[in-house]
């Protein structure tokens, strides 16, 4: 009797383990954003944008809502990423931004693969750094802050994916000057991406960029990374395909 009792628990435990995994990889997905091809910017009788669908990779579906103003919400937790449905190769991307947490850490990570390795939380790419102004002063390193220009939009592959930098921090590419906003105020980021060449505008300005990335076509993943941060007015504009390898395309998720 013992034993089956041992046997019975070690079932509903299995059973209760099995669970708490599934609803952490729930599948669920929302629409967020709109994409529209270059081409229908100049046409006179062009479709209207489309609605942007993004599908949960590794976070919950709690830690993302859309409020009836638009905004997309994200509470930070679980680390994690949603993507995009399609991928992406050649494009104009804008969103609005703003941390609501001091030092609050996040990003888009574009030409992803969307595909965390076993035992991490994020995808491959290029990320596209977003970072809370007091994120220097929270995480210190030998008793030393950080670099500024840390957090007003680092770019930098990962997972692999390699770039050569613009602006050289180590493998990273620094913004050379700083122009991002600190808590709770709206930031702006356009970004082209155009053949493995990545340009970061911040609220305003051309201020960083990337090129000869290693990965030329993937997902965009907007990131979960433990704070509360939120998005607004996401659009992207899809360019002219380039000369790829397949060397160079993330592979495809159903």
């Amino acid at each position: 009797m013992k034993y089956r009792i041992n046997f019975t628990i070690a079932i509903v435990l299995t059973f209760i383990s099995a669970t708490k995994i599934t609803a952490q990889t729930e599948d669920f997905g929302f629409e967020f954003g709109t994409v529209t091809e270059m081409e229908n910017l100049y046409a006179s009788n062009s479709d209207k944008p489309e609605t942007i669908k993004w599908h949960n990779v590794n976070t919950e579906e709690n830690t993302w809502s859309v409020q009836d103003d638009g905004i997309l919400v994200c509470k930070g937790l679980p680390i994690g990423v949603v993507r995009s449905e399609k991928q992406y190769e050649n494009f104009i991307l804008h969103v609005e931004w703003r941390h609501m947490e001091a030092g609050g850490n996040s990003g888009i990570f574009a030409w992803s693969n969307a595909n965390p390795e076993e035992g991490k939380n994020l995808p491959d790419g290029l990320e596209i750094q977003m970072l809370e102004l007091d994120w220097v002063n929270l995480n210190l390193r030998d008793g030393k802050k950080p670099p500024i220009a840390y957090v007003h939009g680092e770019l930098f592959g990962v997972g692999g994916v390699t770039t050569v930098p613009d602006n050289p921090r180590g493998e990273r590419s620094k913004s050379i000057e700083n122009r991002a906003k600190g808590k709770g105020i709206w930031n702006t980021y356009d970004v082209v991406c155009v053949d493995g060449v990545t340009k970061l505008a911040v609220n305003g300005k051309f201020v960083n960029g990337i090129a000869k990335s290693s990965q030329k076509k993937g997902y965009l993943c907007l990131e979960s990374e433990g704070a509360e941060i939120q998005f607004r007015n996401l659009r992207v504009t899809e360019l002219p395909p380039s000369v790829i390898s397949p060397d160079q395309i993330a592979p495809e998720l159903k």
